[in-house]
């Protein structure tokens, strides 16, 4: 093992490339389990939101914030399925590099829409509750912290290798 192999990694692995690529997929659809029940919660709470009585009160700018977060709950849920979906209709075509592919792209871009469906719940409920001040202290700090959890932190030891 040289000094530049990762220490978690052994240098020679004896893993075919179907083996490979089944390790790929279970592990793609595994992280998919934990990333669906969050937006599931999520979009059953917005789907009740407006039969609520407060609901009439709201601010146009309430209202935006509420449909815009709707729809990025709405794409969230429908990119992390869609890798579930695609496995199941193409799993006995022999392409698997292309459904991992794909399957981690979708997986991606509904994590994107689910960190805005977050934020903008999150805008809602401090927009409702206190002043301009701490609604914008509060969403720039989640923001940031999903940007830095989910995007920052994996993309800076990517570009480390």
């Amino acid at each position: 093992m040289s000094k530049d192999d990762p220490p978690d990694e052994p240098r020679d692995r004896s893993e075919d490339e179907q083996e490979r690529l089944n390790r790929q997929l279970i592990e793609l659809l595994n992280e998919l389990r934990v990333a669906m029940p969050g937006v599931q919660v999520l979009f059953g709470f917005l789907l009740a939101v407006p039969f609520q009585q407060r609901f009439e009160q709201v601010s146009d700018f309430q209202q935006t914030v509420y449909f815009v977060t709707l729809l990025c709950a709405a794409v969230a849920t429908a990119f992390l399925i869609a890798p579930s979906a695609y496995h199941r209709l193409m799993f006995e075509q022999h392409d698997k590099p292309n459904i991992v592919h794909i399957g981690t792209a979708q997986m991606i871009a509904g994590l994107c829409a689910l960190a805005l469906a977050m934020n903008g719940a999150v805008l809602l409920v401090t927009d409702l509750l206190f002043d301009s001040d701490t609604v914008a202290l509060t969403l720039v700090l989640l923001a940031s912290l999903y940007l830095a959890l989910w995007f920052g932190f994996p993309l800076v030891r990517r570009l480390q290798k």
